[in-house]
């Protein structure tokens, strides 16, 4: 990805937040002048990896597969000590983007509709011995409610419902064509991208950055760059 289209990015989720009341934390805002400025304040904000994440999985067509993510609260799971033992982040992502289709072996995260569109979910179980997808029903709670689906099949989100999402589960989802962009909410356990997505595309977790101009913010896996 281009800088400039990074820049972009963040500055389309600003005011898509901003429009449906949502202020992120103070450092959502921090030039990065700012955070050399505090370097020594930000241990668990660069431990945890908390901040903007901007990607579009190695792909190269961002308009297709990305998303802007803001990571709120995180904490590291080879040390408790470090940040708060559950994750909360915003995505936001334009009609017509999605995520690629990963599942986690640690991780239980609630997927939450918070403004926008419908958001639309593809479910699999997932083989623990393999990775490889099944072709069998899935299990899954909304909102406390078990519901069953046939593996694949769209299972559509509206405002403020949620969908939970276990080990082993397979997904893919992004707004629904039709209904508008979408921000998402995720509420879940210890969240730890370096070690536990299991993608099951040729993607990479963080984009290859070409620097056409200087950062509005930097990203969440820039932080041992700063100061």
């Amino acid at each position: 990805m281009k800088r400039s289209e990074i820049n972009a990015s963040i500055a389309w989720a600003k005011d898509v937040l901003d429009r449906n009341n949502i202020r992120l934390p103070e450092t959502a805002y921090w030039p990065p002048e700012k955070w050399r400025a505090h370097a020594d304040a930000i241990g668990t904000i660069r431990r945890a990896m908390l901040g903007w994440d901007i990607t579009d999985f190695g792909t190269g067509d961002f308009a297709r597969v990305g998303a802007v993510l803001y990571t709120v609260r995180n904490g590291l799971l080879a040390d408790p000590s470090v940040g708060v033992p559950y994750c909360e982040k915003f995505i936001v992502m334009k009609e017509g983007q999605r995520l690629p289709c990963h599942y986690h072996v640690s991780k239980t995260e609630d997927i939450i509709n918070r403004a926008g569109g419908d958001l639309q979910v593809f479910l699999w179980n997932a083989d623990p011995a393999t990775g490889k997808r099944f072709d069998t029903d899935v299990r899954v709670f909304m909102d406390g409610i078990g519901r069953t689906f046939k593996a694949g099949g769209e299972i559509v989100v509206r405002k403020g419902c949620s969908i939970s999402l276990t080990p082993y589960l397979a997904h893919v989802f992004g707004p629904k064509p039709g209904t508008g962009d979408l921000v998402a909410g995720e509420v879940s356990k210890v969240n730890d991208d370096n070690t536990d997505n299991y993608f099951l595309e040729p993607v990479a977790r963080f984009a290859d950055i070409e620097e056409d101009e200087p950062p509005l913010h930097p990203l969440c896996n820039e932080y041992p760059s700063i100061g």
